[in-house]
Protein backbone atom coordinates (compact mmCIF):
# COMPACT_ATOMS: atom_id res chain seq x y z
CA UNK A 1 0.00 0.00 0.00
CA UNK A 2 1.41 3.38 -0.86
CA UNK A 3 1.78 5.82 1.81
CA UNK A 4 -0.87 8.82 1.56
CA UNK A 5 -0.03 12.56 1.85
CA UNK A 6 -2.37 14.76 2.77
CA UNK A 7 -2.74 18.58 1.93
CA UNK A 8 -4.76 21.13 3.01
CA UNK A 9 -6.12 24.42 1.23
CA UNK A 10 -4.53 26.08 4.13
CA UNK A 11 -1.04 24.73 3.58
CA UNK A 12 -1.22 25.78 -0.05
CA UNK A 13 -2.09 28.93 0.99
CA UNK A 14 0.82 29.09 3.42
CA UNK A 15 3.31 27.47 0.48
CA UNK A 16 2.08 30.51 -1.23
CA UNK A 17 2.86 32.87 1.15
CA UNK A 18 6.30 31.88 1.75
CA UNK A 19 6.89 31.84 -2.59
CA UNK A 20 5.76 35.22 -2.07
CA UNK A 21 8.29 36.37 0.43
CA UNK A 22 11.40 34.60 -1.55
CA UNK A 23 9.91 36.62 -4.43
CA UNK A 24 11.01 39.61 -2.60
CA UNK A 25 14.22 38.84 -1.81
CA UNK A 26 15.03 37.94 -5.31
CA UNK A 27 13.64 41.29 -6.88
CA UNK A 28 15.38 43.09 -4.39
CA UNK A 29 18.36 41.79 -2.88
CA UNK A 30 19.28 39.89 -6.04
CA UNK A 31 17.88 41.77 -8.25
CA UNK A 32 17.37 45.64 -8.25
CA UNK A 33 20.42 45.53 -5.86
CA UNK A 34 23.07 44.46 -8.04
CA UNK A 35 24.97 46.90 -10.21
CA UNK A 36 23.60 46.65 -13.86
CA UNK A 37 25.49 44.63 -16.50
CA UNK A 38 27.07 42.27 -13.48
CA UNK A 39 27.31 38.97 -14.65
CA UNK A 40 27.45 35.38 -13.14
CA UNK A 41 29.70 32.61 -15.32
CA UNK A 42 28.79 29.05 -14.79
CA UNK A 43 31.41 26.64 -16.12
CA UNK A 44 29.27 23.58 -17.67
CA UNK A 45 32.46 21.24 -19.33
CA UNK A 46 35.04 19.04 -17.52
CA UNK A 47 35.22 17.05 -20.93
CA UNK A 48 38.16 18.31 -23.20
CA UNK A 49 36.84 16.32 -26.05
CA UNK A 50 33.58 17.92 -26.09
CA UNK A 51 33.95 21.32 -24.57
CA UNK A 52 31.27 23.19 -23.78
CA UNK A 53 31.64 26.77 -23.74
CA UNK A 54 31.00 28.69 -19.99
CA UNK A 55 27.69 29.75 -19.42
CA UNK A 56 27.46 33.83 -18.70
CA UNK A 57 24.34 35.61 -17.07
CA UNK A 58 23.00 38.93 -16.36
CA UNK A 59 22.40 38.74 -13.00
CA UNK A 60 19.93 41.75 -12.20
CA UNK A 61 18.01 40.36 -15.33
CA UNK A 62 17.95 36.71 -14.53
CA UNK A 63 17.17 37.31 -10.79
CA UNK A 64 14.29 39.90 -11.93
CA UNK A 65 12.40 38.00 -14.55
CA UNK A 66 12.77 34.63 -12.10
CA UNK A 67 11.01 37.11 -8.94
CA UNK A 68 7.98 37.65 -11.25
CA UNK A 69 7.83 34.28 -12.33
CA UNK A 70 7.73 33.15 -7.99
CA UNK A 71 5.56 36.11 -7.61
CA UNK A 72 3.09 34.39 -10.06
CA UNK A 73 3.61 31.23 -9.06
CA UNK A 74 2.43 32.82 -5.24
CA UNK A 75 -0.75 34.13 -6.84
CA UNK A 76 -1.34 30.85 -7.95
CA UNK A 77 -1.30 29.10 -4.74
CA UNK A 78 -2.94 31.57 -2.83
CA UNK A 79 -5.88 32.18 -4.86
CA UNK A 80 -6.27 28.24 -5.67
CA UNK A 81 -9.16 26.37 -4.69
CA UNK A 82 -7.93 22.55 -5.18
CA UNK A 83 -4.82 21.32 -3.55
CA UNK A 84 -3.85 19.54 -6.55
CA UNK A 85 -0.33 19.78 -8.46
CA UNK A 86 0.33 22.72 -5.44
CA UNK A 87 3.52 20.75 -4.92
CA UNK A 88 4.71 20.77 -8.57
CA UNK A 89 3.79 24.31 -8.30
CA UNK A 90 5.59 24.96 -4.92
CA UNK A 91 8.80 23.23 -6.44
CA UNK A 92 8.99 25.35 -9.95
CA UNK A 93 9.01 28.21 -7.46
CA UNK A 94 11.66 26.70 -4.94
CA UNK A 95 13.84 25.83 -8.09
CA UNK A 96 13.41 29.20 -9.21
CA UNK A 97 14.64 30.79 -5.97
CA UNK A 98 17.79 28.11 -5.82
CA UNK A 99 18.52 29.61 -9.99
CA UNK A 100 18.56 32.73 -8.69
CA UNK A 101 20.56 32.69 -5.73
CA UNK A 102 23.27 30.89 -7.52
CA UNK A 103 23.55 33.40 -10.55
CA UNK A 104 24.02 35.90 -7.39
CA UNK A 105 26.67 33.84 -5.41
CA UNK A 106 28.48 33.71 -8.67
CA UNK A 107 28.29 37.35 -9.58
CA UNK A 108 31.24 38.89 -10.97
CA UNK A 109 32.88 34.92 -10.52
CA UNK A 110 33.12 31.78 -12.44
CA UNK A 111 31.24 28.93 -10.62
CA UNK A 112 32.27 25.36 -11.73
CA UNK A 113 28.79 24.23 -11.98
CA UNK A 114 29.50 20.58 -12.93
CA UNK A 115 32.03 19.98 -10.42
CA UNK A 116 29.24 21.38 -7.54
CA UNK A 117 26.36 18.81 -8.78
CA UNK A 118 29.39 15.88 -8.67
CA UNK A 119 30.31 17.33 -5.58
CA UNK A 120 26.27 17.16 -4.37
CA UNK A 121 26.41 13.27 -5.49
CA UNK A 122 29.27 12.66 -2.92
CA UNK A 123 27.56 14.19 -0.60
CA UNK A 124 24.48 12.74 -1.51
CA UNK A 125 25.47 9.24 -1.20
CA UNK A 126 25.74 8.19 2.58
CA UNK A 127 22.47 9.53 2.79
CA UNK A 128 20.74 7.19 0.36
CA UNK A 129 22.44 4.34 2.09
CA UNK A 130 21.07 5.64 5.50
CA UNK A 131 17.57 6.09 3.60
CA UNK A 132 17.41 2.54 2.06
CA UNK A 133 18.29 1.39 5.49
CA UNK A 134 15.24 3.49 7.15
CA UNK A 135 12.71 2.29 3.90
CA UNK A 136 13.92 -1.50 4.76
CA UNK A 137 13.73 -1.16 8.61
CA UNK A 138 10.68 1.02 8.87
CA UNK A 139 8.90 -1.30 5.55
CA UNK A 140 8.60 -4.01 8.05
CA UNK A 141 7.56 -2.51 10.96
CA UNK A 142 10.59 -1.69 13.07
CA UNK A 143 11.94 2.17 13.33
CA UNK A 144 15.67 2.33 13.38
CA UNK A 145 16.73 6.11 15.08
CA UNK A 146 20.40 4.07 15.11
CA UNK A 147 21.31 5.21 11.33
CA UNK A 148 23.77 7.68 13.39
CA UNK A 149 25.13 5.27 15.38
CA UNK A 150 25.75 2.93 12.77
CA UNK A 151 26.99 5.69 10.13
CA UNK A 152 29.62 6.71 13.17
CA UNK A 153 31.00 2.68 14.01
CA UNK A 154 30.74 1.96 10.00
CA UNK A 155 33.21 4.86 9.22
CA UNK A 156 35.20 3.91 12.08
CA UNK A 157 35.35 -0.01 11.64
CA UNK A 158 36.01 0.85 8.10
CA UNK A 159 39.03 3.10 8.47
CA UNK A 160 40.74 0.99 11.24
CA UNK A 161 40.87 -2.23 9.29
CA UNK A 162 41.62 -0.28 5.91
CA UNK A 163 44.55 1.27 7.65
CA UNK A 164 45.49 -2.35 9.73
CA UNK A 165 44.95 -4.30 6.38
CA UNK A 166 45.99 -1.75 3.30
CA UNK A 167 42.80 -3.72 1.65
CA UNK A 168 40.02 -1.07 0.93
CA UNK A 169 37.53 -3.85 0.31
CA UNK A 170 38.26 -5.13 3.75
CA UNK A 171 37.35 -1.30 5.31
CA UNK A 172 34.33 -1.78 3.68
CA UNK A 173 33.31 -5.22 5.04
CA UNK A 174 33.82 -4.04 8.25
CA UNK A 175 31.89 -0.86 8.16
CA UNK A 176 29.07 -3.51 6.37
CA UNK A 177 29.37 -5.51 9.70
CA UNK A 178 29.15 -3.73 12.58
CA UNK A 179 26.40 -1.70 11.06
CA UNK A 180 24.58 -5.41 10.70
CA UNK A 181 25.74 -6.10 14.17
CA UNK A 182 23.93 -2.66 15.49
CA UNK A 183 20.99 -3.99 13.63
CA UNK A 184 20.58 -7.33 15.34
CA UNK A 185 21.02 -5.88 18.25
CA UNK A 186 18.43 -3.59 17.87
CA UNK A 187 15.99 -6.37 16.50
CA UNK A 188 17.45 -8.61 19.32
CA UNK A 189 16.13 -5.86 22.19
CA UNK A 190 13.22 -4.59 20.62
CA UNK A 191 11.67 -7.79 19.17
CA UNK A 192 13.00 -10.52 21.93
CA UNK A 193 12.10 -8.22 24.62
CA UNK A 194 9.91 -5.30 23.41
CA UNK A 195 11.82 -2.79 24.30
CA UNK A 196 11.05 0.77 23.10
CA UNK A 197 12.93 0.83 19.77
CA UNK A 198 13.09 4.55 20.12
CA UNK A 199 14.74 4.21 23.07
CA UNK A 200 17.64 1.74 22.28
CA UNK A 201 18.25 3.43 19.08
CA UNK A 202 19.01 6.36 20.97
CA UNK A 203 21.24 4.27 23.08
CA UNK A 204 22.94 2.97 20.10
CA UNK A 205 23.28 6.21 19.22
CA UNK A 206 25.32 7.47 22.13
CA UNK A 207 27.16 4.25 22.36
CA UNK A 208 28.31 4.80 19.08
CA UNK A 209 29.97 8.67 19.77
CA UNK A 210 31.06 7.91 23.46
CA UNK A 211 32.87 4.52 21.89
CA UNK A 212 34.12 6.30 18.56
CA UNK A 213 35.24 9.60 20.35
CA UNK A 214 37.07 7.35 23.37
CA UNK A 215 39.00 5.54 20.42
CA UNK A 216 40.12 8.43 18.59
CA UNK A 217 41.51 9.72 21.58
CA UNK A 218 43.05 6.76 23.12
CA UNK A 219 43.83 4.46 20.09
CA UNK A 220 43.83 6.77 17.09
CA UNK A 221 45.49 10.06 17.84
CA UNK A 222 48.64 7.98 19.24
CA UNK A 223 48.53 5.60 16.53
CA UNK A 224 48.12 7.59 13.42
CA UNK A 225 49.08 4.79 11.00
CA UNK A 226 45.50 3.26 12.03
CA UNK A 227 43.94 6.57 10.90
CA UNK A 228 45.57 6.75 7.26
CA UNK A 229 43.40 4.37 5.15
CA UNK A 230 43.06 4.55 1.26
CA UNK A 231 40.34 6.26 -0.27
CA UNK A 232 38.21 4.76 -3.21
CA UNK A 233 39.30 6.53 -6.65
CA UNK A 234 36.88 7.49 -9.24
CA UNK A 235 36.62 5.12 -11.70
CA UNK A 236 35.32 6.41 -15.12
CA UNK A 237 32.89 4.66 -17.44
CA UNK A 238 34.28 4.04 -20.77
CA UNK A 239 32.12 6.37 -22.97
CA UNK A 240 29.81 7.33 -20.95
CA UNK A 241 32.01 9.75 -18.56
CA UNK A 242 32.88 11.87 -21.92
CA UNK A 243 29.13 12.91 -22.15
CA UNK A 244 29.03 16.90 -21.68
CA UNK A 245 27.83 17.46 -18.58
CA UNK A 246 26.26 14.79 -17.05
CA UNK A 247 29.31 12.72 -18.14
CA UNK A 248 31.66 14.09 -15.62
CA UNK A 249 28.67 14.22 -12.79
CA UNK A 250 26.89 10.99 -13.00
CA UNK A 251 29.94 8.44 -14.71
CA UNK A 252 33.23 9.42 -13.18
CA UNK A 253 32.38 8.31 -9.52
CA UNK A 254 33.96 5.96 -6.79
CA UNK A 255 32.31 2.56 -6.36
CA UNK A 256 29.96 4.03 -3.36
CA UNK A 257 28.16 6.38 -5.52
CA UNK A 258 27.68 3.28 -8.61
CA UNK A 259 26.68 1.10 -5.51
CA UNK A 260 23.93 3.45 -4.18
CA UNK A 261 22.69 3.18 -7.47
CA UNK A 262 22.55 0.09 -8.05
CA UNK A 263 21.26 -0.71 -4.07
CA UNK A 264 18.25 1.75 -4.72
CA UNK A 265 17.19 -0.58 -8.39
CA UNK A 266 17.50 -3.67 -6.18
CA UNK A 267 15.65 -2.39 -2.93
CA UNK A 268 12.89 -0.70 -4.64
CA UNK A 269 12.37 -4.01 -7.18
CA UNK A 270 12.79 -5.84 -4.25
CA UNK A 271 10.06 -3.81 -2.45
CA UNK A 272 7.36 -3.77 -4.99
CA UNK A 273 8.08 -6.84 -7.15
CA UNK A 274 8.90 -9.63 -5.85
CA UNK A 275 7.22 -12.28 -2.96
CA UNK A 276 9.60 -11.03 -0.60
CA UNK A 277 8.65 -7.41 -0.74
CA UNK A 278 5.11 -8.25 -0.50
CA UNK A 279 5.64 -10.28 3.16
CA UNK A 280 7.77 -7.47 4.09
CA UNK A 281 4.87 -5.16 3.20
CA UNK A 282 2.53 -6.95 4.81
CA UNK A 283 4.34 -7.51 8.11
CA UNK A 284 4.81 -3.65 8.56
CA UNK A 285 1.36 -2.87 7.51
CA UNK A 286 -0.90 -5.67 9.56
CA UNK A 287 1.42 -7.85 11.13
CA UNK A 288 -1.85 -9.96 12.76
CA UNK A 289 -3.10 -10.55 8.98
CA UNK A 290 0.39 -11.59 7.71
CA UNK A 291 0.68 -14.09 10.48
CA UNK A 292 -2.52 -15.51 9.76
CA UNK A 293 -1.56 -16.82 5.98
CA UNK A 294 1.83 -18.19 7.82
CA UNK A 295 4.48 -15.24 7.38
CA UNK A 296 6.47 -15.44 10.47
CA UNK A 297 6.51 -12.04 11.79
CA UNK A 298 9.43 -11.86 13.79
CA UNK A 299 11.83 -13.55 11.73
CA UNK A 300 11.33 -11.42 8.67
CA UNK A 301 11.08 -8.06 11.10
CA UNK A 302 15.11 -9.76 12.09
CA UNK A 303 16.25 -10.62 8.72
CA UNK A 304 15.00 -6.64 7.41
CA UNK A 305 16.57 -4.91 10.75
CA UNK A 306 20.24 -6.34 10.18
CA UNK A 307 20.13 -5.78 6.49
CA UNK A 308 19.31 -2.18 7.02
CA UNK A 309 21.99 -2.42 9.76
CA UNK A 310 24.40 -4.17 7.07
CA UNK A 311 23.50 -1.28 4.38
CA UNK A 312 23.69 1.92 6.93
CA UNK A 313 27.16 0.42 7.94
CA UNK A 314 27.90 0.53 4.19
CA UNK A 315 26.80 4.14 4.39
CA UNK A 316 29.48 4.58 7.40
CA UNK A 317 31.83 3.39 5.33
CA UNK A 318 30.91 5.66 2.12
CA UNK A 319 32.08 8.76 4.85
CA UNK A 320 35.40 7.13 5.58
CA UNK A 321 37.03 5.48 2.77
CA UNK A 322 34.82 6.53 0.27
CA UNK A 323 34.98 10.45 1.06
CA UNK A 324 37.40 11.99 3.63
CA UNK A 325 39.90 8.93 4.12
CA UNK A 326 40.29 9.10 7.59
CA UNK A 327 37.83 9.24 10.98
CA UNK A 328 36.87 12.41 12.74
CA UNK A 329 35.75 13.45 15.64
CA UNK A 330 31.41 12.91 15.17
CA UNK A 331 31.99 12.90 11.57
CA UNK A 332 28.16 11.88 10.40
CA UNK A 333 27.01 15.13 12.47
CA UNK A 334 23.70 14.20 12.35
CA UNK A 335 23.34 12.71 8.83
CA UNK A 336 21.92 9.49 10.04
CA UNK A 337 19.14 11.59 10.90
CA UNK A 338 18.71 13.42 7.92
CA UNK A 339 18.60 10.17 5.69
CA UNK A 340 15.04 9.56 8.10
CA UNK A 341 14.36 12.98 6.77
CA UNK A 342 14.76 12.01 3.53
CA UNK A 343 13.09 8.63 4.21
CA UNK A 344 9.96 10.25 5.23
CA UNK A 345 10.56 12.80 2.67
CA UNK A 346 9.97 10.29 -0.07
CA UNK A 347 7.38 8.69 1.63
CA UNK A 348 8.81 5.42 2.64
CA UNK A 349 9.71 4.90 -1.06
CA UNK A 350 13.43 4.48 -2.42
CA UNK A 351 13.11 6.64 -5.26
CA UNK A 352 11.76 9.18 -3.52
CA UNK A 353 13.78 9.35 -0.80
CA UNK A 354 16.62 9.41 -3.24
CA UNK A 355 15.27 13.01 -4.51
CA UNK A 356 15.72 14.28 -0.77
CA UNK A 357 18.83 12.67 -0.47
CA UNK A 358 20.22 14.77 -3.39
CA UNK A 359 18.76 17.87 -2.32
CA UNK A 360 20.34 17.22 1.01
CA UNK A 361 23.47 16.63 -0.70
CA UNK A 362 23.26 19.84 -2.88
CA UNK A 363 22.62 21.71 0.14
CA UNK A 364 25.64 20.36 1.91
CA UNK A 365 28.09 20.88 -0.92
CA UNK A 366 26.86 24.53 -1.86
CA UNK A 367 28.18 25.86 2.13
CA UNK A 368 31.84 24.56 0.73
CA UNK A 369 31.83 26.50 -2.81
CA UNK A 370 30.05 29.24 -1.17
CA UNK A 371 32.79 29.70 1.42
CA UNK A 372 35.21 29.40 -1.38
CA UNK A 373 34.20 31.94 -3.64
CA UNK A 374 33.71 34.15 -0.09
CA UNK A 375 29.75 35.22 -0.05
CA UNK A 376 29.39 37.29 2.23
CA UNK A 377 27.11 35.19 4.43
CA UNK A 378 28.06 34.05 8.01
CA UNK A 379 29.64 30.22 7.83
CA UNK A 380 27.64 29.04 10.54
CA UNK A 381 24.73 29.90 8.81
CA UNK A 382 25.58 28.15 5.72
CA UNK A 383 26.11 25.36 8.01
CA UNK A 384 22.53 25.35 9.10
CA UNK A 385 21.25 24.60 5.29
CA UNK A 386 21.07 21.25 5.66
CA UNK A 387 19.40 21.01 8.52
CA UNK A 388 16.64 23.59 8.05
CA UNK A 389 15.84 21.60 5.70
CA UNK A 390 15.23 18.28 7.73
CA UNK A 391 13.11 19.89 10.46
CA UNK A 392 10.75 21.81 7.15
CA UNK A 393 10.46 17.97 6.45
CA UNK A 394 9.66 16.71 9.45
CA UNK A 395 7.67 19.55 10.75
CA UNK A 396 5.31 18.56 7.76
CA UNK A 397 6.51 20.44 4.90
CA UNK A 398 5.85 18.00 2.34
CA UNK A 399 2.43 17.17 3.78
CA UNK A 400 1.43 14.70 6.01
CA UNK A 401 2.33 11.20 5.30
CA UNK A 402 1.33 7.72 6.33
CA UNK A 403 4.00 5.59 7.49
CA UNK A 404 3.53 1.75 7.42
CA UNK A 405 0.29 1.16 9.52
CA UNK A 406 2.63 -1.30 12.11
CA UNK A 407 5.65 1.41 12.11
CA UNK A 408 7.19 1.13 15.69
CA UNK A 409 4.26 -1.25 16.95
CA UNK A 410 5.55 -4.06 18.84
CA UNK A 411 4.36 -7.15 18.07
CA UNK A 412 3.24 -10.43 20.58
CA UNK A 413 2.66 -13.85 18.83
CA UNK A 414 -0.79 -15.52 19.84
Amino acid sequence: MRAERVVSIARVRGMGIFLGLISLVMLLPFGFEVPARTEATFEISQAPALPVPALSMDVRLVSVVLGLVTAALCGVLVLRRSTRGAYAVFTAGVLCFLWSFLVWVGRGNSLNFVALLGLSLISATPIVYGSLSGVLCERSGVVNIAIEGQFLLGAFCAVVVDSATGSLWAGVAAGAAVGALLGWVLAFLALRYGADQIIVGVLIDAFALGFTNYMLEQVLSPHENLNSPGTFPAVALPGLSRIPIVGPILFDQNVFVYGAAMLLVLVNVALFRTRWGLRVRAVGEHPQAAATVGIHVLSVRYRNVVLGGLVAGLGGAALSIGSTGQFSQDMSAGLGFVALAAMIFGRWRPYGALGAALLFGFARSLVGFLGVLGVAIPAPFLSMAPYVITIAVVAGLVGRVRPPGADGVPYRAE
